[in-house]
């Protein structure tokens, strides 16, 4: 960086500040940025000033109860911030091709439905394997996760083939077949399968996602049928105590590792059969992603511990393949 006289100048920035401006330049909002890059509110806060008084540059229009707005410096500037991230980034897959190893940031998404069920456990092995990569977590809704890869927030996200873009690229790892939640006592919890048809007369506590609910409501319309919807929750763990406690019955396919809710009631898995596609979990990319050393390592390491022979790390409930047409 040179002054007008054409001297060297030092830089004082960090590519640290410039990637908390961006996250608060995409979210609007210091908060929704930290909780993003899970770090303090404040230390995002400092590393605004410091780039503005670096810069002489307003970057934020400081609006009370709304956030904060670009000014038109200010996106600009985030545009020019991107692409110097993005440079910077490229240095690390450069340095790890060099050097034949493993390293450097990875930020992956998980789809919030199973995040809990597979991610800590594949992060512990990955991180084990690779101390040198800074491994982050996000947990998102599907829309979520695909804004996110695109902007390259995300390297690579964990999720179902579900309404998959083309411009993205899905690696399939093992299949999971939906399955009814019940609680325990249910007039449907001893049968070995439930058709939609079965659960149509009985009150639904639907998993209201983006894309997973338009997923589940599809089992019955296909039945030209409709489900008594009584509770909606974006919250699996609030899905599963509301099933547990009585008040309706719901659908998923990953399994968790116990048949108990959070709140300590039993529950009952019914495989469900008909009209019910099953879904394959598996690995998500921008294009050209899987090219890269550290996320090419994720990806080999995912399909070695998300494997068709490693049903029980899902406990995933397999009806009759006969019955669950793809």
């Amino acid at each position: 960086m040179n002054d007008r006289h054409g001297r060297d100048m030092p830089l004082r920035f960090t590519l640290r500040q410039l990637e908390y401006f961006v996250a608060v330049g995409e979210h609007g909002s210091i908060a929704q940025a930290a909780e993003r890059l899970n770090i303090s509110s404040p230390s995002i806060s400092t590393a605004i000033s410091q780039l503005e008084a670096e810069f002489g540059l307003q970057l934020f229009i400081r609006r009370h109860a709304h956030g904060l707005a670009l000014t038109q410096g200010g996106a600009r500037f985030l545009d020019h911030a991107r692409d110097l991230l993005e440079r910077a980034g490229g240095l690390n897959d450069l340095a790890n091709d060099i050097t034949g190893t493993v390293r450097g940031p990875l930020n992956v998404g998980c789809l919030v439905t199973f995040a809990q069920i597979v991610l800590p456990k594949l992060r512990r092995g990955f991180v084990d394997r690779y101390p040198e990569v800074e491994f982050r977590q996000y947990e998102r809704d599907q829309a979520e996760l695909f804004d996110a890869l695109r902007a390259a927030r995300l390297d690579v996200a964990l999720t179902y083939d579900l309404n998959i873009p083309a411009d993205l690229e899905f690696l399939p790892l093992m299949s999971l077949p939906p399955f009814a939640l019940l609680p325990e006592g249910h007039a449907l919890a001893g049968r070995p399968s439930v058709t939609p048809e079965d659960l149509a007369q009985y009150p639904m506590v639907l998993l209201d996602l983006p894309m997973s609910a338009e997923y589940f409501l599809s089992f019955f319309r296909q039945r030209g049928i409709a489900p008594r919807i009584v509770e909606r929750t974006r919250d699996v763990a609030v899905m599963r105590s509301l099933v547990a406690n009585g008040f309706g019955y719901s659908v998923a396919n990953a399994r968790p590792l116990t048949e108990l809710s959070p709140d300590g009631h039993r529950l009952s898995f019914v495989p469900m059969v008909g009209p019910v596609r099953t879904l394959k979990l598996g690995l998500l990319f921008a294009e050209g992603a899987r090219n890269t050393r550290t996320i090419g390592a994720f990806a080999e390491h995912a399909q070695a511990e998300i494997a068709p022979d490693r049903l029980a790390t899902l406990q995933v409930a397999a009806p009759d393949a006969g019955d669950n047409p793809r």
